[in-house]
This record gives structure tokens, sequence and C-alpha cells, in this order.
């Protein structure tokens, strides 16, 4: 009976290729190979047949998914040689600025020919991990009472209110700044103004929550429920689980989202523009003096600004570029590390 089928399928196969003789081999193996003990010969091999229309929209598509990476790449490339190029331009030929002068000076006045953003970087730094200090624990500490301790009625109550957090334009969190924190640090600050350091710290620390919560929790809820259970079966307490395996465990996750975080405390422009005081001279003292970060500078002075001055705005803007990077990227080799550990 078997030898009977196997002629059959063999005949059926000789038939095909009689009936479609520009077809390739491997299409006539696919049909034999269809034509197994237990199946009815003369199988139809319409399903079987390469799908061209298919084949087409996938390398559509793919071309596609090519075209929108390049935009990102190229964009990204543009930005970087527009920046530099304008940048790095008042520092070559004969009048060039002195790039020592630039980076080490704490006087900025454009109308006398004086470029110095030492005290800017300095405020930019000082700005940004003042909001690490205080934003990164209490953002942590958030995702870990959403994810882990609240009960869902109060989950359902404080995430929502996380999310819209993220949702609230610059400027506002500025307003907010300029209303709320100034005038109390004005009733506790030794200095006549409460534009100060201490209020950039304050706004940046509320500003990056949602991002260091998101993440984080996300983070969190991924770590296997079986690292819970086993640290909670050998007798460690909730708070001994959460600390000594779920965190641990979730550390790449939390890195990615204090990198995210810190990336929108180094950008942060208007906000910061409200309430820093931005003087044009001075190395910050303490947390009440008031400071110009990087950002700042740029923005107040970018859309009147021409020759020598646009110039000197754009090489901040290259400082500035150059001084994320550096973070980002010890940032991310530090995630790196803790997700292969």
């Amino acid at each position: 009976m078997s030898s009977s089928r196997t002629d059959d399928n063999k005949l059926n196969i000789e038939k095909w290729k009689a009936k479609n003789p520009g077809k390739l081999d491997t299409d006539s193996n696919d049909y034999e190979g269809s034509c197994q003990e237990g199946s009815e010969p003369g199988i139809s091999l319409q399903y079987m047949r390469r799908n061209v229309k298919r084949d087409i929209m996938e390398k559509v598509v793919e071309a596609i998914f090519l075209l929108c990476a390049l935009v990102g790449v190229v964009s990204v490339a543009a930005i970087i040689v527009f920046v530099f190029v304008k940048g790095t331009r008042p520092f070559v030929g004969a009048d060039a600025y002195s790039l020592r002068d630039f980076l080490t000076g704490t006087v900025w006045a454009p109308g006398n020919g004086v470029y110095g953003i030492f005290y800017m970087i300095t405020a930019s730094i000082l700005s940004t991990a003042g909001a690490i200090l205080i934003g990164v624990p209490v953002g942590v500490l958030t995702a870990v009472f959403i994810a882990e301790v609240a009960p869902e009625g109060i989950v359902k109550i404080v995430k929502p209110a996380i999310e819209i957090l993220a949702g609230i334009p610059s400027v506002l969190y500025g307003a907010f700044g300029l209303g709320v924190v100034v005038p109390m640090i004005m009733k506790v600050t030794p200095q006549v103004q409460g534009q100060s350091l201490l209020a950039v710290i304050i706004v940046l620390s509320i500003m990056i929550l949602p991002t260091i919560v998101s993440l984080s929790e996300s983070a969190i809820r991924a770590v296997p429920k079986a690292y819970r259970e086993a640290s909670l079966g050998i007798g460690a307490s909730k708070v001994q689980t959460i600390f000594k395996v779920v965190l641990p465990a979730a550390k790449s996750g939390v890195l990615s989202a204090t990198v995210l975080g810190i990336g929108r405390a180094i950008g942060e422009t208007m906000a910061v523009m409200m309430i820093a005081g931005n003087p044009t001279a001075g190395m910050p003292e303490s947390i009440w003096s008031m400071v110009r970060p990087l950002t700042t500078n740029i923005a107040m002075e970018m859309s009147y600004a021409s020759g020598r001055q646009s110039e000197m705005l754009f090489a901040t803007g290259v400082v500035l570029f150059l001084f994320i990077m550096m973070v980002n990227m010890t940032l991310i080799k530090l995630t790196q590390k803790a997700g292969e550990k």
C-alpha cells in the first residue's frame, strides 16, 4: 500500500514538472515534501509557491523603516555639523578669540567684547547635581511605593498624578517656581532675592520626577515574581526584599531612567531662565546665589544677537553639547555594566 502511494506521489510530481517547466526544482521539492505518506496525492501548490506580492510589500516596508532610521541619523549629524561649524568659527582666523579666556572667564559682557562661560558651566553642573541628589532618590522611592507597597486604590491616584506632571509645559513649571518657590526662599535666604541656585534645583527636581518614576516603576514591575517569593521564602522581610533583591535586579532600568532624567535637567531652559536670576558675571558662592546656566544664556540672547556675539552663543552650544555627551556616555557605560552584572 505504501509503495503504491509513493508511486502515485512520484507520478504527480512528474506531471507537475511537465506542466510547470519554468519553475525551480525547489518548488517541486516543496511539492514532494507535501506528498508524504498519509496525505492525498495531487495537493495544490497555491499555498507553497512564492508570493511575489508579499515579497514586494516586505521590501517596501523595510525601505520605509530604513528611511525613517536615516532621517534620525541625518538630522543628528546635520545638527552636530551646523553647531560645531558655527561654534568653532570665532576661535580661528586673524581675529580669533582666546579659547582659554572663553572657557575660564567669569564675565559675559558682549558690549565690551568679553565672553567668559566658566561660571555658567559651574552653574549647570551644580544645578544638575542638586536635581539628581534630590530628584533621583525621591523618584525611585516613589516608583517602589507604586510598584511594591501602595494599595491599588492609592496607585490609581498617585500614578495618574505623576503622569500628568510629564505633560505640564516647562513655562508653567517656571511660573510655579516664580510664584511659589521663589517667595518661600525669600523668607529664609540671607540675600535680598529669591531667584537662586536653590530655586533652580527644586524646580528641576520636580521636573525630572515623571521620567524617573515611570521608567523605574516599569523596571521594578519587570523583575520576576519568583525573586520576591524566593526572598520571602528564606525569611527576608518585605522591605529587605525590595532593597536587597528587587532594586538590584532592576538597577539597569533605574539607571536608564536616571540618564533620561538627567538629560532633561541639563537641557531645561525656560523654567530655569525664570527663576535663576541670570547674572552677567560671578561664580555661585552658595545655594542662595543667582546663577546663569548655559542653556539660559543661549535662550536669552540668541533672538537678537549678531556677529561675534551670535558665534559665541553657538560656541556655548558646543560646550553644552559636549557636556551632555560626556554625562550621558558615562551613565550609559554604568547602565551597561549594571545590565551585565
